[in-house]
């Protein structure tokens, strides 16, 4: 079966560079927001959520604990920040990121983080 990936990004060229670099690992949704993101994690069920920190007035540590207080099992989250503080980190992980990655990274490694992610589910 394919994995399904969600990514939620508000900026348009990050979030094309994402899926192009991730199509390879199964099937790519996207979304630009925080209500888009939720609503495709209910109807698709991903199994990878890629998730920015900052979409736009929106909080994606809200939008990630969010996900994973969902009922059944709640996808992996692998979070995207610029903001590199271990204080910023921790607040990921404590929000139930999975993975957290800080922005600018390179594609092989989002590849390589996403493809360990979804061999874990």
């Amino acid at each position: 079966m394919d994995k399904t990936i969600l990514i939620v990004e508000d900026q348009d060229d990050l979030r094309l560079l994402i899926r192009l670099t991730l199509k390879s690992l199964g099937r790519i949704v996207q979304a630009s927001n925080a209500a888009q993101g939720l609503a495709l994690v209910r109807s698709e069920r991903p199994d990878l959520v890629v998730l920015d920190v900052w979409l736009g007035q929106d909080n994606g540590l809200d939008v990630c604990a969010e996900i994973k207080r969902g009922a059944g099992q709640a996808p992996r989250v692998l979070l995207l920040s610029a903001c590199g503080q271990q204080s910023d980190v921790e607040a990921g992980l404590a929000a139930g990121a999975d993975r957290y990655m800080i922005k600018p990274f390179s594609p092989q490694n989002l590849s390589e983080a996403a493809a360990a992610l979804l061999s874990q589910g």
